[in-house]
């Protein structure tokens, strides 16, 4: 025992103990498309009636971009068609079969639970005869359903055809079979949320019925057109294909196609979709869209055509430089690495915006001594570039201008309203360009009072980027202004009893956008909720106007019904009062000169009659309500004559115009 301590204790005769083997690490990795798998409801995919949604929002939004990137009006067609169970398993190849074993399904009813329904059910029946044969106004009793399993899914094939710019037949697989990758990435006003498209459509697909996507696209001065069939790998984030081909295309057709079937529910989310293609019609009224519903049941299908208003399209949005308040470390560490400028001072001129030269030798001269404006660009080291961060955030720079930015325009946000609401009355805003971290953005708002399904109260409509907010609506900042901020009553508004709709449109180069669905914009940045209150604002106050006029108006129609029911009394009490002084003057009781006699002897002629008297009071009324008429029409600067709506046809190539542009109309030269 004492000279264990000491020395090595002989090992045990016997056979050697094998190495141990080394434990496998426990690090993974994911791929993108793997992650947006499993995080679905990140991208808006939450459940299948939304997963419907969703996809119709992905692929209308990629179709109007397409159509817009080279000026061309958009012509976007959407069909949904219901799969049946049968329909669906022979496109996948597998057999119908028979139940075998009912009381292992989730939908199964046993015979005690069939027989207290039919209870309950005849029960409801007995109740009903009774009611209507006292003449009580009941509901037609209807029967219960069976329980419906879980398993019982609903299969729709989504297309939508456009005629935008199409896609370079190489570049198909990789747009739509690989996650994050595009061609949207920038600093620019773009529509998609997370540059996901269509891609998450496809992974849905992926899911719920393992189909591929197909995709048919061609360009402009192409004489084929590219077909592609892929699915992706989930776990790898690399296409799948399984046909990539050139036919030809005797149509010369440009534009694309896709088609996809996935797992949805169009019973819970139909009033969404069509909400959403109203809205889209509203904010893109140059714009033309065809949706329909096609179901085996003709009852349930559904047509509807968005027609153009106007042919003036918005600019394209401009990709544009970053401010130099915007940006973070890691953000200027990867415009250093992919600068093409040698030099610092050429770095800071060319790579944000708001810095010309003189600016920049005087921010490097504020680093510090180890900054040179001739030094390498990528000589840079971490603690120099954090220093040029810090001065970043700390200096002075002018706002960036709203240049880059596209929005809908004032001209078409009052076309788009008067279209699909046919209010009485409208009134638009469209702010200046302002700022918030760096990023530009302008606010434009529209309000409506009355129109066509158009409910009492408060009617919201979001738009970010030109398109549709419809969820989370509580918690937006134009929801919370339209009902805490703005004093409906001070414009002569009944917030509760008149249709009101509040249209509010934001774009910029950052929505910023609260929860992981991007569905609505917060309330906590205070540069766009007074940008919101203001414009709102403004429209109320232009509405408030013409409010005014119109109750003046209706108040001077009021006063010609009063003094028009209150001729014939009028009448009748003066012509008295007249023969009773003709009397008193023929008699020479009481003499008149001049006008008053000849008056009196016409009256006593019988020259001047009641019917006279009620003939020049008529005329008098219809002479002081022509006068008021004419200044209130002045005043105004509009005539209240019947006006019918014009609409310009689009130009032929070889025309050339000019527009000249305002808030309530486009005026175009043609030369």
């Amino acid at each position: 025992m004492e000279n264990s301590s000491e020395s090595p204790a002989e090992p045990k005769k016997g056979k050697a103990k094998a190495p141990r083997k080394q434990k496998e690490s426990s690090l993974k990795q994911k791929s993108p498309a793997e992650f947006f798998a499993e995080n679905k409801n990140i991208a808006g995919f939450d459940n299948p009636g939304k997963c419907l949604y969703t996809t119709v929002r992905e692929l209308v939004e990629n179709s109007l971009d397409s159509a817009e990137s080279i000026s061309e009006l958009p012509v976007v067609e959407v069909t949904i068609e219901e799969i049946g169970k049968s329909k669906f398993n022979s496109m996948i190849g597998l057999v119908d079969r028979e139940r075998v074993d009912a009381a292992l399904y989730d939908d199964y009813e046993s015979a005690k639970a069939r027989e207290k329904r039919l209870a309950k059910e005849a029960r409801a029946q007995e109740i009903y005869a009774k009611n209507a044969s006292l003449g009580k106004k009941v509901k037609e009793h209807q029967p219960s359903k069976g329980m419906k399993g879980r398993g019982e899914a609903s299969f729709y094939r989504v297309t939508c055809k456009d005629n935008g710019r199409g896609m370079q037949h190489d570049d198909i697989p990789d747009m739509f079979g690989r996650v994050l990758s595009g061609t949207k990435y920038g600093l620019r006003q773009t529509r998609g949320k997370f540059g996901l498209g269509a891609k998450m459509a496809l992974i849905w697909s992926k899911m719920s019925t393992g189909l591929p996507i197909d995709i048919s696209s061609s360009m402009k001065g192409q004489n084929y057109t590219s077909f592609c069939r892929l699915d992706i790998d989930i776990h790898r984030n690399i296409p799948h294909i399984h046909v990539h081909e050139k036919r030809d295309d005797k149509e010369r057709w440009h534009g694309a196609e896709i088609q996809v079937v996935i797992e949805g529910n169009w019973t819970t989310y139909r009033s969404k979709i069509l909400h959403y293609m109203r809205q889209m019609a509203v904010i893109t009224p140059y714009a033309q869209f065809l949706f329909k519903f096609v179901s085996d049941v003709p009852d349930k299908n559904v047509t509807i055509r968005f027609a153009r208003r106007t042919d003036v399209m918005p600019p394209v949005p401009l990709e544009t430089k970053h401010h130099p308040s915007s940006v973070d470390l890691l953000l200027i560490k990867r415009l250093i690495t992919e600068t093409s400028k040698q030099n610092l001072l050429q770095f800071l001129q060319h790579e944000f915006v708001n810095i010309g030269k003189p600016y920049a030798e005087r921010l490097i001269g504020e680093m510090g001594p180890d900054f040179d404006p001739k030094m390498a660009v990528k000589s840079l080291t971490s603690q120099q570039i954090v220093r040029i961060h810090q001065l970043f955030r700390q200096a002075k720079f002018d706002d960036p201008s709203g240049d880059c930015l596209s929005p809908a325009g004032e001209y078409n946000l009052r076309l788009g309203i008067i279209k699909e609401l046919h209010p009485d009355m409208v009134a638009t805003y469209s702010g200046s360009a302002q700022v918030f971290e760096g990023h530009p953005f302008i606010v434009e708002a529209g309000v409506s009072v009355g129109g066509k399904d158009v409910k009492q109260g408060l009617n919201i409509f979001r738009f970010a980027n030109r398109i549709p907010l419809l969820f989370e609506q509580g918690a937006d900042v134009v929801t919370r202004t339209a009902l805490k901020r703005i004093n409906w009553n001070s414009y002569k508004i009944n917030q509760t009893q008149d249709k009101i709709g509040v249209f509010v449109s934001i774009v910029s180069t950052k929505i910023p956008f609260k929860g992981t669905g991007k569905e609505y914009i917060g309330d906590d940045i205070t540069e766009i909720a007074s940008a919101v209150k203001s414009a709102v604002q403004q429209c109320c106050i232009q509405l408030k106007a013409k409010i005014v006029k119109k109750m003046q108006a209706r108040e001077q129609q009021e006063r010609k019904r009063n003094l028009t029911r209150y001729i014939p009394d009028a009448t009748n009490a003066i012509y008295d009062v007249l023969k009773e002084t003709a009397q008193l003057h023929k008699t020479k009781k009481k003499r008149f000169e001049n006008e008053d006699a000849e008056l009196l002897g016409k009256v006593s002629a019988r020259l001047i009659t009641k019917e006279t008297l009620i003939e020049k009071l008529s005329q008098h009324v219809e002479q002081v309500d022509y006068e008021m008429a004419l200044e209130y029409a002045t005043q105004s600067g509009v005539s209240e004559e019947p006006r019918e709506s014009t609409f310009l046809q689009s130009l032929e190539a070889e025309d050339y115009s000019i527009d000249l542009h305002n808030p309530t109309f486009v005026f175009r030269l043609f030369c």
